[in-house]
C-alpha cells in the first residue's frame, strides 16, 4: 500500500496546482486537507538546477557542487533534523554507530560473542567447543552484517514488540542451517537481560565513534589553530578587556590560548574509562547461579566484557550506571565551550577587520546586500555547539539517574547519543572550514595600534616604580584616563621624568606595537604546551 502524505496547502481562487497530472480552474477559498500519494511525487530534478544558470564548470567545482547530485535529495528536504537532511553529509561518518542500524550491528556482535564465550567455558558442558568452521561461521554473521540484515531484524521486531529480543530471533534463524550451532540455539542470550546487551552495544559505539571520527576532528581543529598560533606568532595585535583597548599581544598567542585549552580536554578524554556490565536481571548473577552454580561468573563475564575492549563493572544494577557517559560528555561540553568562545573571538576579530575572508566563486552573503561577505562558518559552529551541549548536558544529568534496580526512562535517551555529538561534529567541521578562509589584513591591526598610544601608560608607570618616582600611577591616569593619548604626548611626559637615560631611552624606543612582552616566544613555542599524541583517545 502507498503511503499517504497529509499536507494542508492555501487555497485561494483561481487556478490551484494539478496533484497527479490534472489541472483546475476551479474556484477554491479557505484551507482543507490535501491527501497526495508520496509515491506520486515526482523525483526532483538533478540538483545542477540549483546553482546558477551563470555559473561556470569552474566555479561549480570550487563550490565542491559537483557530488551533490550523489545525495538522495528527496529524503534529505523532507527529514525531521537537520542533521539527517541539509547537513547529513558532514555527519554521515556516525551513521555507522548511531543508527538504529549500528546499534543492531553492535546488538549482533554481543549475542554472538556471548556464545562464543560459554563455548570457550568447559563447566558449561551443553555448549562444547566450537569447531573451526562454526566459529568462522558466526564470526562471518558480524563481518558480513549489513542493512539488508538489520531490516530483517526490523521485521521480526514488528512480531515480538521488543528490539532485543529480535536480535535474538534473527541470531536462530540464522544458525538453524548450521548443525553443529543449531544444537545449542538456546544459549544465544542465556542469562541475559537485555541491557546486558544494550548497555555494551552502545559503549561500543560510542567508543568507536569518539576514536574514529569525533577525535580526528577534534585534533585537525587543535592543529589548524596551532598553525594560526605559529604562523603569526609575531604579528602584534591591540588586546581588548572588557571591550575596551589594553596591554598589546600578538594574534599568535591569542590563537595559541585557545590550542591549549583545547589540549588539555583532549587529555582529560584519556582518562575516561568506558565501562560494561553483564551481571542479568538486576547485576547480582541470580538465574546464572541458577543454572551453573560452580561456575565463576563475575570471573567469566569480566573476561568477556574486556575482550570487547570495555572496562569491566562489577558494582550494577539492571543497568551499567551510566556515570562514564556522563563525564564523557561533560568533557566534550566543556571542549565545545571553549570553541565558543574561539569562535565568538574570531566573528570578532573579523568584524573589527583584522581578518578578512576569502571569498569563493558564486557564494551569496546577503539576498539584498551583494557586499556582505559573513562570518557563516564561525556563526554556524557556534549555533551547533549550543544545540550540541544541550543535548550533551541532559544526557549527562538524565542517564546517571534511574529508580531503584531500573526503569526505562535511559532507554530512550540513549538512542539520542549520536544526536549531541553529531551537532558538536557538525560545528567543528564548521569551524575548520571557517579557519581556512581566513586571511590576515595587518594594515587592519598596525592601523589599531597606532591610535592608541595609551597602552603605553602601563609599562611607563611600572618603570617609575621600580625607580621609586612617587605617585607614577596617579600621574599616567592623570594623563591618559580618558583623554586622547597621541605619540607625541606621551613621549614628551617620557622625557620629563626623573630616570636613568637607559630606562628612559628604552621607553623612548616602546610602541604599542613592540610592547607585547613574552606574547611571541609563547606562541612560536605552543607545540610544547600541546599534546595531540596522548589524548584525545578513549582507552
Amino acid at each position: 500500500m502507498e503511503a499517504v502524505a497529509s499536507l494542508r496547502l492555501p487555497r485561494s481562487p483561481g487556478a490551484r496546482p494539478s496533484l497527479g497530472g490534472q489541472s483546475s480552474t476551479r474556484p477554491r477559498s479557505g484551507w482543507g486537507p490535501v491527501f497526495v500519494k508520496t509515491a506520486s511525487i515526482r523525483p526532483p530534478r538533478s540538483c545542477l538546477s540549483v546553482v546558477s544558470t551563470d555559473s561556470s564548470p569552474l566555479e561549480m567545482t570550487k563550490n565542491n557542487v559537483g557530488n551533490l547530485t550523489d545525495w538522495d535529495l528527496s529524503a534529505s528536504t523532507v527529514s525531521l533534523s537537520p542533521l539527517d537532511g541539509r547537513y547529513m553529509q558532514k555527519v554521515k561518518d556516525l551513521r555507522l554507530f548511531f543508527s538504529e542500524y549500528g546499534l543492531i550491528r553492535h546488538r549482533v556482535l554481543v549475542e554472538v560473542k556471548w556464545l562464543l564465550k560459554l563455548s570457550e567455558a568447559p563447566e558449561v558442558t551443553e555448549v562444547p567447543q566450537f569447531s573451526l568452521d562454526a566459529q568462522s561461521f558466526l564470526e562471518k554473521i558480524i563481518h558480513d552484517f549489513d542493512i539488508n540484515d538489520a531490516l530483517e531484524v526490523k521485521k521480526i521486531e514488528k512480531i515480538t514488540n521488543h528490539d532485543v529480543k529480535a536480535v535474538e530471533y534473527y541470531l536462530k534463524q540464522r544458525c538453524k542451517s548450521h548443525p553443529e550451532i543449531e544444537k545449542v540455539l538456546e544459549f544465544f542470550h542465556f542469562a541475559c537481560t537485555s541491557e546486558d546487551i544494550n548497555n555494551l552495544a552502545h559503549a561500543l559505539s560510542l567508543k568507536e565513534a569518539m576514536n574514529k571520527v569525533i577525535f580526528p576532528v577534534m585534533v585537525d581543529l587543535c592543529e589548524a589553530i596551532c598553525v594560526m598560533a605559529k604562523e603569526h606568532a609575531h604579528i602584534p595585535m591591540l588586546s581588548r578587556t572588557h571591550g575596551q583597548p589594553a596591554s598589546p599581544t600578538t594574534l599568535g598567542k591569542e590563537m595559541a590560548n585557545f590550542a591549549v585549552r583545547l589540549s588539555e580536554r583532549g587529555k582529560a578524554f584519556s582518562k575516561i574509562h568506558v565501562l560494561g556490565k553483564f551481571a542479568g536481571a538486576v547485576g547480582n548473577y541470580n538465574a546464572h547461579k541458577v543454572a551453573y552454580p560452580d561456575i565463576n561468573w563475575k570471573s567469566i563475564t569480566a573476561e568477556f566484557v574486556q575482550s570487547l575492549g570495555v572496562d569491566f563493572n562489577a558494582y550494577v544494577t539492571q543497568i551499567e550506571p551510566h556515570d562514564y557517559i556522563a563525564e564523557l560528555f561533560n568533557n566534550v561540553t566543556q571542549f565545545n565551550n571553549i570553541l565558543i568562545d574561539f569562535d565568538r573571538d574570531i566573528w570578532s576579530y573579523i568584524s573589527l577587520g583584522y581578518f578578512k575572508q576569502i571569498t569563493k566563486a558564486g557564494e551569496v552573503g546577503s539576498s539584498t546586500m551583494p557586499h556582505k561577505v559573513n562570518p557563516i562558518d564561525f556563526e554556524n559552529s557556534e549555533g551547533n555547539l549550543c544545540l550540541g551541549n544541550a543535548v550533551l548536558s541532559a544526557l549527562s544529568m538524565k542517564l546517571p539517574i534511574s529508580r531503584m534496580q531500573r526503569d526505562l526512562t535511559d532507554s530512550t535517551v540513549l538512542r539520542n547519543l549520536g544526536v549531541g555529538l553529531g551537532y558538536s561534529l557538525l560545528a567543528y567541521k564548521s569551524a575548520l572550514q571557517g579557519i581556512k578562509k581566513l586571511q590576515v589584513n595587518e594594515s587592519r591591526l598596525n592601523e589599531d595600534l597606532e591610535q592608541t598610544w595609551e597602552v603605553l601608560a602601563e609599562p611607563i608607570q611600572t618603570v617609575m616604580r621600580r625607580y621609586a618616582v612617587p605617585q607614577a600611577y596617579e600621574k599616567l591616569k592623570e594623563l591618559t584616563r580618558g583623554r586622547a593619548v597621541s605619540k607625541t604626548s606621551i613621549r614628551e611626559f617620557t622625557e620629563s621624568l626623573d630616570l636613568p637615560q637607559e630606562a628612559k631611552t628604552m621607553l623612548l624606543n616602546l610602541t604599542p606595537h613592540t610592547y607585547t612582552g613574552e606574547a611571541e616566544r609563547l606562541a612560536t613555542s605552543v607545540g610544547d604546551a600541546v599534546d595531540l599524541v596522548n589524548g584525545f583517545k578513549l582507552p
